[in-house]
């Protein structure tokens, strides 16, 4: 497993964040940006920029995909399970106004319906936290399997 980075590029976040966002701007000029201090950074966004760094993401079960999201969502899943996941993804969006975000940690598809669901009765306030963690978590594993 690789160690946290004490300093990384604009670039190189971004690549782990999807794409480069005021948010990845803001890390960028941290020491150690995917340690503790990610947490306080996302804290301290506008909500238009936790909604920036949140919609660069792609929407589970999404077709064109970058490598890592690939990789991390993984191929497998039924026609019944991406269906499901895509009306999901649409009955967030529309309840929250930003996309759904979860650290999938290689699980299937059909482990993330049940995962949706609960957070679906969360508060706004409290999933846009929830996504934000997520969000970090993801970028944290991205950089640890990129040594792997």
């Amino acid at each position: 497993m690789r160690d946290l980075p004490r300093q990384l590029t604009a670039d190189q976040l971004a690549e782990l964040f999807e794409r480069r966002t005021r948010f990845v701007e803001l890390l960028a000029e941290r020491d150690d940006p995917l340690g503790p201090v990610a947490e306080q950074v996302a804290a301290e966004l506008s909500e238009a920029e936790k909604l920036e760094a949140l919609n660069a993401h792609p929407a589970i079960g999404a077709r064109n995909l970058s490598p890592r999201s690939a990789a991390e969502q993984g191929a497998e899943a039924d026609a019944a399970t991406l269906t499901e996941l895509a009306y999901l993804n649409q009955v967030y969006e529309e309840k929250f106004g930003f996309r759904f975000v979860v650290f999938v940690a290689r699980r299937p598809k059909a482990e993330l319906v049940p995962v949706m669901h609960e957070r679906l009765e969360r508060t706004r306030e409290e999933e846009l936290e929830t996504a934000m963690s997520e969000l970090v978590a993801i970028a944290r594993d991205r950089w640890s399997a990129a040594a792997d």
